[in-house]
């Protein structure tokens, strides 16, 4: 009878186990160190190995003499457990003895000592299919087996399983397996048959797989018998039921393109012949999911690993497209496929999807915003697409211009004071941004009384203007401020204000913006709390006039 290649191919020791390394390491320490548990949970994707690696592990528990581990074959143990007849190790289907009454008798035949080996191994596939009452049943059993009892249950779906059984049980998370391995397991089997091949065949049945090893070597069984030579591209298509490679590329050019006429066409073309909708709209997101990888990997071409012509005109219309336009197309037909599952035509479903995707004027989304605006400089730069660096000329070294010095020039509503006298400029100070070049320079000595009380608000709008130094804009804002001749005087009523304003760098700055508006001298002093202006002026009098008698009235 013919077996199929899952079966053929079976692993029958740990070493070909197909990566799941993690626990295969655990199981082979727990042999050899002679520490194996009571029970086990092994969970995971279909076709990963569970019910594989249990029959394995069961073997190797009993083997009278492993090998690295693993179950030898030889031994009167493992000729005895190869035997379907053999009750030592049982394998339990839950999805059809899912009673209360089958879980029973289980926990009776559990007290039974093994025929042949050491163990006694009971393996319960599907084991989140067993009623609650059936849970009950093996909860105490499972907690506190017999010596020679080991229980290990295999599913797809931990999630539905009670936390009480859960918690008594090792648990192992099965992965996915990579593709590159799967590509390598199906190139084994091909070689042990004898079955000629196409790289890009090999790898298109292991992304149909889905990694799952039993899926693709399945597939692989279907696409040997469909060939009678070699295995080609076109060949695993055809037995997949894909839609014609070509004319997926055609369809989903066109919507790059933004042709909906086009696009639909080639739409209705491929679903006259019979192709399923749903099988078309997997097939067109593969495509621009290879034409995401070729834009934005620089390993694509082993990534994707195509034939040369296919991978060719996934790089052009990779090329031609920029990176928002691929996003929107394909999260456009990400939904369809959603929505298809709702909808009872799935085939409007999908024209509507690449109407959509193949008009972005129609559409508000962001993505389909940013493609317009990347169209329409493409079309200003004359075809050049802003995805590639635009070449500029190369011109040969030019000597650095002299730039003139910006004119900004200070005034406000009403006569300018500033207008009128001229100071010339120190080139060697370093000045503001904004008083780089003033034609006309004021002094202190030409202002009037109206001209001194504007030379603040002056300074302050000064500061705020060249935005070098917010904070000092905002110490100087609450400063009083009074002429003593020529002088400028900052008064303030904090000890910290006034440290930091006389600051080097600080001090330094203030003067040369006090200088460009026509003050030579500044100082910053202390105002006491409660001073009034006319206790101010008297200070400031006594001072000045040290040593005469002054008569207050």
């Amino acid at each position: 009878m013919y077996l199929a290649f899952y079966r053929t191919f079976r692993p029958t020791n740990f070493d070909e186990i197909v990566r799941q390394e993690h626990i295969v390491r655990i199981l082979k320490n727990q042999i050899e160190s002679d520490k194996v548990g009571h029970a086990y949970l092994f969970c995971g994707p279909r076709g990963t190995g569970k019910t594989t690696l249990a029959k394995i592990f069961a073997k190797a528990i009993n083997c009278e003499t492993p090998v690295n581990a693993s179950p030898c074959g030889k031994c009167a143990t493992c000729r005895a457990l190869a035997n379907g007849s053999n009750l030592d190790i049982s394998e339990i289907d839950a999805a059809s003895n899912n009673g209360v009454d089958e879980m029973r008798d289980l926990r009776e035949k559990v007290q039974y000592p093994p025929v042949a080996g050491k163990y006694k191994v009971y393996i319960i596939d599907e084991v989140h299919m067993l009623t609650q009452s059936a849970f009950n049943a093996v909860l105490k059993t499972l907690e506190e087996p017999p010596r020679h009892a080991v229980f290990i249950l295999a599913t797809t779906e931990p999630q539905k399983i009670p936390a009480t059984i859960l918690s008594r049980c090792m648990r192992f998370d099965f992965k996915l397996i990579p593709q590159h391995d799967l590509e390598e397991l199906i190139k084994s089997v091909f070689e042990k048959t004898g079955k000629e091949y196409e790289d890009a065949a090999v790898s298109a049945i292991a992304r149909a797989g889905a990694g799952s090893a039993r899926d693709s070597l399945s597939i692989a069984d279907m696409c040997a018998s469909y060939s009678r030579g070699k295995l080609t591209y076109d060949d695993v298509n055809a037995v997949l039921g894909s839609a014609e490679w070509a004319k997926v590329a055609h369809i989903c050019g066109c919507i790059l393109k933004e042709d909906a006429s086009a696009a639909l066409a080639a739409v209705e073309e491929i679903l006259a012949t019979g192709k399923g909708v749903g099988v078309l709209i997997k097939d067109m997101l593969s495509f621009l999911n290879d034409c995401t990888i070729v834009k934005v990997c620089k390993t694509a071409r082993e990534i994707v690993n195509l034939p040369d012509e296919t991978y060719k005109i996934i790089e052009d219309t990779a090329q031609n497209a920029d990176g928002h336009k691929l996003l929107r197309v394909t999260e456009i037909l990400a939904k369809a496929e959603t929505d298809m599952r709702y909808s009872l035509s799935g085939r409007i479903t999908l024209e509507t999807a690449v109407l959509k995707a193949s008009m972005p004027q129609t559409d508000y989304n962001i993505d389909a915003l940013i493609g317009k605006v990347n169209a329409l400089e493409r079309n200003i730069l004359g075809g050049v697409s802003l995805n590639k660096a635009v070449e500029k000329p190369v011109l040969p070294p030019q000597p650095e211009p002299v730039r003139p010095a910006k004119k900004v020039v200070l005034q406000d509503d009403g006569y300018d004071p500033f207008a009128a006298a001229s100071v010339k400029k120190d080139e060697s100070a370093v000045q503001p941004q904004i008083f780089d070049s003033l034609p006309v320079k004021p002094t202190a000595a030409n202002f009037g009384s109206a001209d001194k009380d504007k030379v603040f608000a002056k300074f302050i709008k000064a500061l705020r203007t060249t935005r070098k130094n917010a904070v000092l804009f905002t110490l100087c804002m609450d400063l009083a401020h009074a002429f003593e001749g020529e002088k400028l005087i900052l008064l303030t009523e904090s000890e910290a204000v006034l440290k930091s304003l006389n600051r080097a760098d600080n001090a330094k700055f203030i003067s040369e913006v006090l200088l460009e508006l026509g003050v030579t001298e500044f100082e910053v002093r202390f105002k006491q709390k409660g001073e009034s202006g006319y206790e101010r002026a008297l200070k400031e009098l006594k001072t000045n006039f040290d040593g005469t008698d002054i008569e207050i009235k």
